[in-house]
């Protein structure tokens, strides 16, 4: 079954004619009932947590559950570096180089500056925009590695996150594997932390605000819950993919981000999909999941800005 608007719909009818929603009609009651369509569609596990930190809101699902991190944490990486600079720890305006034997899978920024190399916030930059695994390694090296970044994620009260590997043996996350994981709370939280500056958050609101264009500015992530968001609302991403790895894993997509409601406010969110084992994977199909995502979180922000102000 393809997923769109139309199965959607025809799923929830169905659904609802077997008794599956549950009677909680609350805003998160309904909420989950959509998200819940939206996992049976595609099979497999779906979590997804929002939050609202101006309006002191959250919401939920399977957003306490274990998902592989994928590229997700190049975010998280990208702001330990920011954060490293700003405590006078990192030079950032520091030239590194590599060649052409360094070159792992995706690197479609490090591929075409094997000549002249790049600074470290070119590096981080790149990582976070563009996905490439080997500018994220390169940055990786020089903040602490793996360890060093779970550490960081520590610091902001996230206990769940953890990396462990490099790029790209982090993405090998099997069942029953803890290694390279996070929970969707965890992950939309800690987001929150890392754009928010103020007392107690790793970056100023310089380094904040650039964190927050590298966001908007990345690429790999517009058909996915951005392309269910209102064109007129400002929004940024990072999305995470890893392979079913010859079956021994489903296959993973992740997308985590804010968007900015009509008031101006920051809404964050994590979503997470794990494949069923043994499953293929429609890469269309699951953008128009997340993207259906995106306009269950528009459906949010719009009632809980509307309760708010009046």
């Amino acid at each position: 079954m393809r997923f769109d608007r139309r199965s959607v719909i025809a799923s929830a009818a169905a659904l609802a004619g077997a008794a599956c929603i549950p009677l909680d009609q609350s805003t998160k009651g309904r909420i989950a009932a959509k998200l819940r369509i939206v996992e049976r569609a595609l099979g497999g596990r779906l979590g997804v947590a929002f939050i609202a930190p101006e309006a002191g809101a959250s919401l939920d699902y399977r957003g306490a559950e274990l998902f592989p991190l994928a590229s997700t944490f190049k975010t998280s990486l990208a702001a330990l570096a920011l954060s490293l600079e700003q405590q006078g720890k990192l030079d950032l305006s520091q030239r590194v180089t590599w060649t052409k034997d360094d070159l792992i899978f995706h690197t479609p920024f490090t591929g075409e500056r094997i000549e002249t190399g790049a600074t470290l916030r070119e590096l981080a930059q790149a990582a976070q925009q563009s996905s490439d695994n080997l500018a994220a390694n390169l940055v990786l090296d020089r903040v602490g590695g793996p360890a060093g970044l779970t550490e960081f994620w520590q610091q902001l009260g996230d206990t769940s996150s953890r990396l462990d590997r490099m790029e790209t043996r982090l993405n090998y996350v099997p069942p029953g594997e803890v290694r390279d994981t996070t929970t969707p709370i965890s992950m939309a939280s800690t987001l929150s932390k890392m754009l928010i500056s103020g007392s107690g958050n790793p970056l100023d609101s310089e380094r904040a605000a650039e964190l927050r264009s590298w966001m908007v500015d990345s690429t790999t992530g517009l058909a996915r819950v951005r392309a269910g968001l209102p064109d007129t609302w400002v929004a940024g991403d990072k999305t995470g993919n890893s392979s079913d790895w010859a079956g021994t894993m489903g296959y993973l997509r992740g997308d985590i981000g804010f968007v900015e409601s009509p008031t101006g406010d920051p809404v964050f969110f994590a979503a997470y999909h794990q494949s069923p084992l043994g499953d293929t994977i429609d890469g269309d199909r699951v953008d128009a999941a997340f993207a259906e995502i995106g306009r269950t979180l528009t459906g949010w922000v719009r009632r809980l800005y509307t309760i708010v102000l009046t």
